[in-house]
């Protein structure tokens, strides 16, 4: 070798076609040592992977502690329309993504949340990001919904529980069914939950999540969907073409083109028939994709269910209903169990393994929906907002309590039947009961519930009131009423006169042994007069003048007497006659009294009576007359010191039952008085502190009758009251016949109102309060003892909820004691004073000539009397 060149001698180098094959070498050298080796390549995936989904858990915990909750009620009139829930949808949809941009995508979610726990009919919440929460605040419903601030809701564990996750079945690009507004597509849902029992520990709770689509998820969606679409079609095409082929081969060797041959003698010079096989036809992309071929308003969605009790096999039952309910959204696609049956166990999310990611998804608000779960907005109409007006929701103990006998906050209502069947007597608060009207045909059953609203209140310790001019309420209410600790506190005012010797209590409208102010007294008689007569300042000027004048005069006498420490010589309603008509005893009344009588009163006396005709009081002293002839209408008001107060009745609590006689002109006035004289006693408690004013509950029946005498202070009545804690309950059959003073005033402020059935005329004007929800068809067709009535309950109104009437001798049966009835007519009647007929006769008759010997006694000395009676002298 030539020594010239030593650089020829040194060590090889490679090619530069041999570095590939060198590279090759290497790769085929590592496969073969991971095949070998395969479980560290395993295991480093795996490490990778759980550092990774560690690392996406705990960003995903800390963005999901920045979420917040908003719970949404509709108003009775909430009714939106499509465009609406769309837009809702549309504002759920980018809330979702209002969270930090590290956030794991299974955070950035929006969550409807359907809850019943027996307390409410079913709780509306979304959760969702709080930098979305401006946005989920005010939404597209307007006042109809109210959005406000939710706390997080701590359940307490029950003994059972199931769990549910629920994937999209059948053809996955299909949408579910279009499920009308009318009625609520949620009806299923809260059907399934209207049996719910609170005291049982039940729980029913429906959580939608809503997350935007990925868009490369999409992408590689739809490309998964149309190469499957084209394989098929392939397939159908392959499989086409052979039943062609078989075809043709089937004809040539049959019999008919055998002979067709033979007979043409063609045989053989033809060949074969030229077969076309078919041609796999275009797929179209909005075939093949459905709801996933646009990318507007498309979503992902994970729907979890879970239901709890403390009894065992109620949470299942539940689950069952529910998976029902949600089987109403189905159609081509549909809404199925994920998991797998295996003869009669199920493998779900009650099991290992997906139980534990299910409960973290629950707990921490997570989506990570299925792979199919891709829906539209407009499939999701239904679950986009509450229950609208066209849903029908049940009355649950939380939003209704039920009667507890005895409890005083509680007001009996009626007895209401669950939708599984189960009755309880349900009540309103006391409290919020302040006025109350029932409307329906006679013998419907409204004297009936109020007795036993009534009854129940006097158990529970409330005093009240029953007014009653039939009387048929005193006998059906006694035996319940019959208790030792009750009788103290009953009184019965009974005008009828029944029996051979009647007794009777009495009353005296001008007495002021009571403490009573002279002014109030006198404008409540003639108030009473006016309003019984048909009075007013255009038709009977004069005659109310007169009256006052003369009741003034009178209080004035009954003053003298009680601080003279002689109530028994006061002067009554029948001595207006006497003062009006008997010279001398008005000469010695105004004589007694000048000192106490105002300037205008004396001057009256002075220079207006003199000069009125003999004819001007007829019209006082006729109504008078009639009230005397009547022997018990006399005793009871011809008494000096009555024993009727209901303004002691009512800081008493007592129970006062009071029977007028009848419904003539005489009993329509002494009821008007009545009427009077307990709106003058109620609203003289404005001199207690309002803390200390006990409540009391005055039941008119026969409203018809009362107004008739009274329209202007039973309307007076349900206006004022309700500030002096004096509660009014009206019954009538017809709102028409009532004064229409006291009808606005009833429909107006009254806190419950109820109907039974009757003629739709009758009808109408109640269920045009409620919106005619419930038609006048439907209460007109109700069964007997049956009523619709809408309450206050906690400042809001429920119902109209459709009631059975409390029948006595079912619901207080154990408060029956039929034996001790003779026992409380006495009590009662002791209570309020009654003395025999006669006797009472006896004392009204002799009662003018207490009163003149008493302003004998007391009249002064001087000119004063012969001044005032100067002029015409009548009598």
């Amino acid at each position: 070798m030539d020594p010239a060149a030593p650089h020829m001698t040194g060590p090889d180098h490679p090619t530069a076609a041999a570095q590939p094959l060198s590279l090759l070498t290497s790769l085929a050298n590592v496969t073969d040592w991971l095949y070998e080796h395969w479980y560290v390549l395993a295991l480093a995936v795996a490490v990778c992977w759980g550092a990774s989904e560690m690392v996406v858990r705990r960003l995903a915990a800390r963005a999901s502690a920045q979420r917040m909750a908003l719970e949404l009620e509709a108003g009775r009139h909430f009714d939106p329309g499509l465009e609406e829930i769309f837009r809702r949808g549309v504002q759920l949809v980018r809330a979702s993504a209002a969270m930090p941009w590290w956030a794991p995508r299974r955070a950035k979610t929006v969550q409807i949340r359907l809850r019943a726990d027996g307390t409410t009919p079913l709780r509306y919440r979304i959760e969702g990001p709080v930098g979305g929460e401006r946005l989920l605040t005010i939404t597209p419903f307007g006042p109809d919904v109210s959005v406000r601030r939710a706390q997080r809701i701590a359940d307490t564990p029950r003994t059972h529980t199931v769990r549910a996750e629920f994937i999209l079945r059948g053809r996955l690009t299909a949408p579910l069914r279009e499920v009308p507004l009318e009625p609520d597509p949620l009806q299923p849902l809260v059907d399934a939950v209207a049996d719910l029992r609170a005291e049982l520990g039940d729980l029913a709770e429906i959580r939608l999540d809503i997350q935007r689509a990925p868009k490369w998820v999409l992408r590689a969606r739809r490309v998964q969907l149309m190469h499957a679409a084209r394989r098929k079609e392939r397939i159908e095409t392959q499989r086409a073409a052979r039943w062609v082929r078989k075809d043709a081969s089937g004809i040539e060797d049959s019999l008919t083109w055998t002979m067709k041959s033979l007979l043409t003698g063609r045989e053989g010079s033809g060949g074969r028939r030229l077969v076309v096989p078919p041609v796999p036809r275009r797929v179209e992309p909005a075939e093949a994709l459905g709801k996933l071929a646009e990318d507007d308003h498309l979503v992902r969605v994970q729907l979890l269910v879970m239901c709890a009790s403390n009894i065992e096999g109620r949470a299942q039952a539940r689950l069952a209903q529910i998976q029902a309910a949600i089987d109403v959204f189905g159609g081509r696609s549909r809404w199925a169990m994920r998991g797998m049956r295996l003869g009669p166990w199920r493998i779900g999310a009650d099991q290992w393994p997906t139980r534990r990611g299910f409960e973290r998804r629950w707990a921490l608000g997570h989506c990570q929906p299925p792979r199919v779960n891709w829906v539209q907005l407009p499939e999701l109409t239904g679950l986009l907002k509450p229950p609208t007006r066209h849903c029908r929701l049940p009355v649950v103990a939380g939003e209704l309590p039920t009667f507890v006998f005895g409890e005083p906050d509680l007001l009996l209502q009626g007895v209401y039947r669950s939708p599984d069947g189960r009755q309880r007597l349900v009540a309103t608060y006391a409290e919020e009961t302040l006025f109350e009207v029932a409307v329906g045909k006679a013998g419907g059953g409204k004297t009936e519930r109020a007795l036993a609203q009534a009854i129940g209140w006097a158990h529970a310790g409330g005093g009240l009131m029953f007014l009653d001019p039939h009387r048929d309420s005193w006998p059906r209410a006694m035996p319940f009423l019959a208790h030792e600790h009750l009788m103290e506190r009953i009184a019965l005012i009974d005008l009828n006169a029944l029996g051979p010797h009647p007794r009777v209590s009495s009353w005296n409208p001008l007495g002021m042994h009571h403490g009573q102010a002279a002014h109030e007294v006198v404008e409540a008689i003639s108030d009473a007069y006016a309003s019984a007569l048909a009075w007013d300042d255009a038709t009977a000027p004069r005659a109310i003048t007169i009256l006052t004048a003369a009741l003034t005069v009178l209080a004035a006498v009954n003053e003298a007497a009680c601080q003279a420490g002689r109530p028994e010589d006061q002067a009554t309603i029948f001595h207006v006659r006497a003062l009006l008509t008997d010279a001398p005893f008005r000469r010695a009344a105004l004589t007694a009294v000048a000192g106490r009588l105002g300037e205008e009163t004396r001057s009256w006396w002075q220079t207006v009576f003199p000069t009125l005709p003999a004819d001007a009081f007829a019209v006082v002293l006729n109504p008078i007359a009639r009230l005397a002839a009547n022997p018990v209408t006399r005793a009871f008001l011809g008494q000096p010191a009555g024993i009727y107060n209901i303004r002691a009745a009512m800081d008493a609590k007592m129970i006062v039952w009071v029977c007028p006689g009848g419904n003539g002109p005489t009993d329509r006035l002494l009821t008007a008085l009545l009427a009077r004289d307990l709106l003058r006693a109620a609203r003289s408690r404005r001199d207690i502190p309002e803390h200390q004013r006990v409540p009391f509950r005055p039941y008119f029946d026969e409203l018809i009758t009362l107004t008739g005498t009274a329209p202007e202070t039973i309307a007076a009545m349900f206006e004022d009251l309700r500030k002096y804690r004096c509660h009014i309950h009206g019954m009538t059959q017809l709102l028409a016949r009532l004064p229409t003073p006291v009808r606005l005033s009833l429909v107006q402020n009254a806190s419950t109102l109820a109907t039974t059935a009757g003629s739709k005329s009758a009808i109408v004007p109640i269920t045009a309060e409620w919106g005619d929800h419930p038609s006048p068809d439907r209460v007109a067709t109700m069964d007997r003892f049956e009523h619709y009535v809408s309450m206050n309950v906690h400042g809001r109104r429920i119902g109209p909820v459709q009631l059975r009437g409390p029948h006595l001798d079912h619901v207080f049966a154990a408060q029956a004691r039929p034996r001790k009835v003779p026992a409380l007519s006495r009590a009662a009647q002791a209570n309020a004073g009654a003395v025999p007929l006669q006797q009472l006769t006896a004392r009204a008759t002799e009662q003018l000539t207490r009163v003149t010997a008493f302003l004998a006694e007391h009249s002064p000395t001087g000119t004063t009397g012969s001044r005032l009676s100067k002029g015409n002298e009548f009598g």
